[in-house]
């Protein structure tokens, strides 16, 4: 993303970049039964039936209850995990975070931080704290980094690409798991709550890649979440791309495309919804936002 994208975020800059001996603190011990290492991959469907205009459901991007900490623990345990030589696998980190103030209004709640979070937690918090599904920062982990299969000192330093625009170097202030996974929900929040950028639902011209001489198309792009990961990763795969998914050509921009099929192998279809259409559009997260809590209601009081 540019950083442009991410000049608003003034607090982030406090957000606490961590060591690499604090980032191999072990993770606490919560009696939890251990998970088997396995691969995670279910069916993916051929790169063909990629929706450029519709990539991800607004219920499965912005369901924050989709799993608890201890499921996102449990999958990261599952996931079979290569680490580089010194480096811990995601299952096995911890950090200290710092408290991040709640932003108000629709916008990001607090994130109370805490001593030695494992990333399950991290995750969580964040997911809770922003209204984003932790599937969502998940796949944006592996997307960005192979942050859960094959973690690297470097992947953890830019574990979601938050302030690594695709023409320059990463900006270092925003190095740092933590100060990574909040931004990024902080960044989707952001992009919801204030839509009306250049990445918007509606038919938009989208690029096939960084260098503009690769051209671009319209897509009518039909939801909030989907417009959300343009803003974050401004480009589609071009139809060479979805031919060859694994290869492409020197016009191959590969990031959405493969956070939809990240998303197949690990979750299923990250265009389900888990109410029909015809439940309220709130109940299906429709533009980001959960209904509202019903109001208190004052018990009658007999005889009046």
């Amino acid at each position: 993303m540019s950083i442009a994208e991410v000049v608003a975020r003034t607090t982030a800059a406090a957000l606490v970049v961590v060591s690499f001996a604090a980032c191999s603190a072990p993770a606490p011990d919560t009696g939890a039964p251990a998970v088997t290492r396995v691969d995670t991959t279910l069916p993916e469907p051929p790169a063909t039936q990629f929706d450029p205009g519709h990539i991800v459901s607004d219920d499965s991007f912005f369901d924050s209850g989709a799993m608890d900490e201890q499921q996102i623990q449990q999958f990261l345990e599952s996931v079979s995990c290569r680490a580089d030589e010194g480096v811990r696998c995601l299952a096995d980190y911890a950090q200290t975070t710092t408290t991040q103030p709640a932003v108000g209004g629709s916008h990001c709640a607090e994130y109370r931080g805490g001593v030695g979070e494992r990333a399950s937690r991290i995750i969580a918090k964040a997911a809770v704290a922003c209204g984003i599904s932790p599937r969502t920062l998940l796949v944006l982990l592996q997307k960005e980094q192979s942050l859960l299969t094959r973690p690297t000192v470097s992947g953890y330093e830019r574990a979601t690409g938050y302030g690594c625009p695709d023409t320059a170097d990463c900006d270092a202030k925003y190095f740092g798991f933590f100060n990574q996974v909040y931004n990024a929900a902080w960044q989707f929040r952001q992009y919801t709550e204030e839509p009306d950028r250049q990445y918007r639902v509606g038919t938009v011209a989208i690029g096939y890649h960084p260098d503009a001489a690769c051209g671009s198309s319209p897509v009518e792009i039909r939801n909030q979440a989907t417009a959300n990961l343009y803003n974050y990763t401004p480009y589609q795969p071009s139809d060479t791309t979805l031919a060859d998914p694994d290869t492409g050509d020197a016009c191959s921009a590969f990031g959405n495309l493969n956070f939809w099929r990240i998303w197949h192998r690990w979750f299923g279809d990250p265009e389900a919804e888990r109410l029909p259409p015809f439940f309220p559009p709130c109940s299906r997260l429709v533009g980001g936002h959960p209904c509202p809590a019903p109001s208190p209601t004052i018990p009658a009081v007999p005889g009046r």
